[in-house]
């Protein structure tokens, strides 16, 4: 298949691609997020979307599989790259969902033009993005042609680095479905399955010898986790060299009980859905008719409609007057939120956990209990606590920090094991 070269405002972007040949799989049933024909939970129509977001009928059954790409139409240059230095190519490419059915997933990959110039050939990082909402609309590969995207402060300091970089959409974020926000299994294949597409992108330069990070905060420290535990089994061929963690979303009981009815609380009507998708739970039997509405209504939010369900009382929502954080500690739900648990399998390369200790979102002893796991799982883990308020705080040390820490593992370096005082 061949691709076209031209110029974007900001961004040009690598031409020529062909599509990898790959065995191909069934799309599978029209409930699969990802897939060609999917519907979303609550039975929201999806707004209509760009033709290079829809699936085709069969999606390549070998993960990381390119199925189409074009240049990254990065119309406002939010991440304030040039041409000059950097291309940028939107792609699709095959993924599993949680279940390891195949689906296709949307993203962009960064390729900078200047030489690295590292201890080790130019490293790729598997960048998984923090909360961007349900919506089709709120897919990172969208949102930095039509918006701007603020995971940008990230990939501009990782591209900066001289990293090619893969910043993934998820399942369902994009394309047909519901995004399955926070769901382990699917999130951590799409970050891993994202640095096999690398691999099979034409002109990215990214080979099977190439160094591989991973990294991601808040929603994306929980993708990069899962990813960093499930790629010894999933992904056994990349060559991580370790994962940045920030803020992440490793127990989703806690960080419920934190959010519900609070300022955040449209993230835990998020996860709420999020859960029941990749869990196959029709949600509606345990809302009346005002959760119904708000669970249809949130289908088609962006973390910055925040303000629109600030402080709800969830207990307003649920068919029996119970809270959110109620309802999902119990069963059917129970069972799927303890599955989502990060910190029961072994990261295969050291790790640098990152969480503010003032953290108004997420938990910080849930991050602390991410680390004590890892280290008594044999992982070298390093351990920040954040003085800097709050969730938002917290984002830009994590960002520097993870650049010294990938500085350090891409010249094979170690940084001192936090395990003896965790």
């Amino acid at each position: 298949m061949k691709t076209r070269r031209c110029t974007v405002p900001a961004l040009a972007v690598a031409a020529a691609l062909a599509l990898v040949a790959a065995p191909v799989a069934s799309a599978g049933p029209g409930d699969v997020p990802g897939t060609a024909g999917a519907q979303t939970l609550t039975g929201t129509p999806e707004a209509a979307r760009p033709a290079f977001y829809e699936p085709p009928a069969t999606i390549p059954s070998t993960p990381g599989t390119i199925i189409r790409s074009e240049p990254a139409p990065l119309l406002l240059d939010p991440l304030r790259l040039s041409s000059s230095v950097v291309t940028a190519t939107r792609v699709m490419y095959s993924s599993t969902d949680s279940a390891g059915r195949p689906i296709a997933v949307t993203g962009t990959i960064f390729v900078p033009k200047t030489p690295y110039v590292g201890a080790s050939r130019r490293p790729f990082v598997s960048y998984a993005p923090g909360t961007q909402g349900m919506a089709d609309r709120c897919a990172p590969s969208r949102q930095m042609a039509e918006l701007v995207e603020y995971e940008g402060i990230g990939l501009t300091r990782t591209i900066g680095r001289g990293y090619a970089v893969g910043i993934t959409d998820y399942q369902g974020l994009g394309t047909p479905g519901t995004h399955t926000y926070v769901a382990r299994g699917a999130q951590g294949h799409a970050v891993l399955d994202m640095a096999r597409a690398a691999r099979n992108l034409q002109g990215s330069g990214v080979t099977s010898s190439t160094p591989v990070g991973l990294m991601g905060y808040s929603q994306g420290g929980g993708a990069a986790a899962s990813a960093a535990e499930l790629a010894a089994t999933y992904a056994p061929e990349l060559a991580i060299k370790g994962s940045a963690i920030g803020a992440p979303t490793a127990d989703l009981a806690s960080v419920g009980a934190k959010i519900d009815s609070s300022f955040y609380f449209a993230f835990a009507t998020f996860a709420y859905l999020g859960v029941a998708q990749d869990a196959g739970i029709d949600p509606k039997p345990y809302l009346n008719s005002d959760g119904v509405a708000l669970t249809s209504k949130v289908e088609g939010a962006c973390v910055f409609d925040l303000f629109d369900y600030s402080f709800k009382d969830s207990r307003r929502y649920t068919a029996d007057g119970s809270s959110l954080t109620e309802l999902l500690g119990r069963e059917p739900f129970a069972s799927v939120v303890d599955e989502q648990r990060i910190g029961r399998r072994t990261p295969n390369a050291p790790v640098v956990i990152n969480h503010a200790v003032a953290d108004d979102v997420i938990p910080y002893a849930g991050g602390k209990q991410l680390g004590i796991d890892w280290c008594d799982r044999g992982t070298r883990v390093t351990f920040n606590a954040g003085i800097t308020p709050t969730h938002l705080g917290g984002f830009l040390p994590h960002v520097e920090k993870s650049m010294l820490f990938f500085e350090a593992r891409f010249a094979g370096l170690n940084q001192p094991s936090s395990c003896w005082r965790l």
